[in-house]
């Protein structure tokens, strides 16, 4: 039997940290990252056969759970049917019609393979729609890797304790403002200061990649009342929180309706599947019909496609889908802060729908500012003794849990009492 120790020995000595994305390194938290054998439901094994109850579920994607069988039997069925065309497919309109039944201000939209691409195409596509240079995002948001955007980035970089990132020239780094999430007046100041060569603002409009932090109450309409008064366009980054709390997004929770908006993981069912989209007027901007170009050989491949129908069509075929995840969510948070409190453990627990962050600290979490005042000492001890327990979550103080519709009663159960057991050894 080869080891998590020995795999991790193994894939060193071909990809850089012996992983494909930073986060699965455990940097943040010691020890060796789990090599993940196989999945099913809400759960996964790793190659030592050990069982974990997994709240990472591929980084969100999977709301269904792992290997759900309608999505298996979908991807399944297109994959005989072939992987690839390179030509147009019956079944990306269909999904698109899916997508659209959720998020209506999508009138038009491009699929693309990754949530990065959706966003560079969905800036590119503003800075071309405007004719206007700059772009304004928020401290701590991020959005892919895409140099115009790993400028003040979460997620990754923050785990990592990455202060920028080299290979990104100070030309492109400089056409990007960066101001705090959740600070009104920041905003209108640089609204004020630069409002006629903004092109747009990106926003995850509940940020994800901080760990989970809410808009306070009106920011996101006031965001998109400075954007429309100055003629830049709003873009809502969903890909991470599209579907995670009603079939739609963030637009729908907080009656706000943004002009780009890119999905992805949900959109995908566990493929490399997302996608950007918005008023017709906007994406007739979009080659071929328009002068801005984007393209990728396998944008809509037909076998993510399916996986990504299955899984819209059996979320919006089952009425209680959403009352049964939220609650579930809820029972999982409430239980983790109770425990906390009892043993006297500074914690401070942010969620939107079926994401969550548990964050070592006593500050309500409203921005990277407060989201950094976390001991990531006492998380990392906090995620190794859940691990120890089986239960696997994000490897960061900087990332979100994920419900999916497969976890239930038991897992609740589990969930809270390995908590509680954890937090009496951080007293």
């Amino acid at each position: 039997m080869t080891t998590n120790r020995q795999a991790l020995e193994a894939s060193s000595r071909v990809f850089p940290g012996g992983v494909n994305s930073p986060v699965r390194a455990f940097a943040a938290v010691g020890g060796d990252p789990k090599f993940i054998a196989r999945g099913f439901g809400a759960r996964v094994t790793d190659i030592e056969g050990q069982h974990y109850l997994d709240y990472v579920g591929s980084w969100g994607p999977l709301i269904l759970g792992h290997a759900d069988p309608d999505v298996v039997k979908a991807v399944a069925e297109a994959a005989v049917r072939g992987t690839s065309f390179g030509a147009p497919t019956l079944a990306e309109t269909e999904l698109a019609e899916e997508i659209r039944e959720a998020f209506p201000a999508m009138e038009k939209m491009r699929l693309v393979s990754s949530g990065t691409e959706a966003t560079m195409a969905a800036v590119r596509l503003a800075r071309g729609f405007t004719g206007r240079p700059l772009i304004v995002k928020f401290d701590g948001c991020y959005h892919g890797h895409g140099d115009s955007l790993l400028v003040a980035a979460g997620s990754g970089v923050a785990t990592l304790g990455i202060p920028g990132c080299p290979g990104i020239p100070d030309q492109i780094a400089a056409a990007t403002l960066v101001v705090p999430y959740n600070d009104e007046k920041a905003l209108e100041k640089v609204f004020e200061t630069h409002g006629p060569k903004i092109a747009a603002v990106i926003v995850e409009p509940v940020c994800g990649n901080i760990g989970v932090v809410t808009p306070l109450k009106g920011y996101l309409a006031t965001l998109r009342r400075l954007t429309r008064d100055a003629g830049a366009l709003l873009i809502f980054d969903e890909v991470m929180t599209g579907f995670r709390a009603c079939f739609g997004g963030v637009s729908q929770t907080e009656g706000v309706t943004p002009d780009l908006t890119c999905l992805g993981k949900v959109v995908g069912g566990g493929l490399p599947l997302a996608v950007y989209g918005g008023k017709a007027k906007i994406m007739a901007q979009v080659a071929p019909e328009g002068k801005v170009y984007q393209a990728g050989t396998l944008s809509g491949n037909p076998v993510a496609v399916a996986a990504g129908l299955a899984t819209l069509r059996k979320i919006r075929g089952n009425a209680q889908f959403y009352p049964t995840l939220l609650k579930t969510t809820e029972r999982i948070c409430a239980g983790i802060e109770e425990s906390a409190r009892k043993c006297r453990v500074p914690v401070h627990i942010n969620r939107f729908g079926s994401m969550f962050t548990v964050f070592f600290t006593k500050e309500t979490v409203i921005d990277y500012k407060t989201a950094k005042t976390s001991d990531t000492k006492l998380f990392a001890r906090f995620f190794r003794g859940m691990l120890e327990r089986g239960v696997y979550l994000p490897p960061s103080q900087y990332e979100a849990a994920f419900v999916s519709i497969a976890h239930g009663d038991e897992d609740v159960a589990l969930t809270i009492g390995a908590a509680h057991q954890v937090f009496e050894t951080l007293r």
